[in-house]
């Protein structure tokens, strides 16, 4: 499976907000948006003076935003598109529905990882499991009762729990979500809603543009 290997902050700046990466790092001063403001893109040529964007161009950055929080490509983003569309609801909310179901995506939200590239790592390393089954997919969707759980060798328990405990201080489990931290074990109360996404995100824009 294709993966951007390539450096985390200069998408966020290429995206004018934080998009929440590389965990921690994100929550200091260290991180590029703290440090240069949301309007400083990457590159050598440093700040310019924003141009209005296209309708085209306003649908494009909202795509590749959303794209780039769960860190799919564009055929995998695609897919979870022809799902959404294919799934009775508003086309938009249920897409936003279905990326935060991801199997990775439970794992980072739920403080099991650092940020969505290790949270897919965990799972294609084969340390997460479902219903006590292990599963080495990041794109399987989590439903209502299901159960992750960690790996249970003491070496990957006691690497989670350090990362549960430095998660603790800068992220919240979201509602949807409810963790165990004796047993390192998250159990999906309910399908998320669209108040719980995390972020701004316009994705009306993603489906008028994704329609075409």
């Amino acid at each position: 499976m294709a993966v951007y290997n390539g450096p985390k902050c200069r998408l966020c700046r290429r995206e004018g907000m934080k998009l929440y990466l590389k965990g921690e790092r994100c929550h200091t001063n260290k991180c590029a948006i703290t440090k240069r403001g949301d309007n400083y893109p990457p590159g050598m040529q440093g700040w310019k003076r924003p141009r209005k964007p296209s309708e085209y161009g306003m649908q494009l950055r909202e795509k590749q935003r959303l794209k780039r929080m769960y860190g799919l490509l564009e055929r995998q983003f695609r897919r979870m598109f022809s799902l959404a569309q294919k799934t009775r609801g508003n086309t938009g909310e249920v897409l936003l529905q279905l990326m935060d179901r991801r199997l990775d995506n439970v794992v980072r939200a739920s403080g099991l990882a650092y940020g969505p590239a290790s949270a897919r790592q965990m799972v294609t390393h084969g340390l997460v499991y479902v219903n006590g089954r292990k599963v080495n997919v990041p794109s399987i969707l989590v439903k209502t009762g299901d159960v992750v759980s960690v790996h249970p060798r003491e070496r990957t328990q006691s690497l989670v729990k350090g990362i549960v405990e430095s998660a603790k201080v800068y992220q919240s489990v979201p509602g949807w979500l409810e963790r165990d931290d004796g047993n390192l074990t998250v159990k999906v109360l309910n399908l998320p809603t669209r108040e719980e996404f995390p972020l701004q995100i316009r994705e009306q824009l993603i489906v008028e543009g994704c329609s075409k």
